[in-house]
């Protein structure tokens, strides 16, 4: 019976892992959205706030 539950909690964990690999849609989008210099997320077009001098 133990072996049994083990086997299925390992079966799960690789399933989930599987799941964890895949690339979820819009993540380039999230990616490009950030600052390059301090890796906030801009909101906007406007200049980040470390490059702007108010944060």
């Amino acid at each position: 019976m133990l072996v049994k539950i083990v086997t299925f909690f390992l079966i799960g964990m690789v399933i989930l892992a599987m799941f964890g690999k895949l690339r979820f849609p819009g993540q380039n989008r999230l990616n490009a959205a950030r600052c390059p210099k301090c890796g906030r997320f801009q909101i906007g077009k406007g200049p980040c706030r470390c490059q702007s001098g108010q944060g």
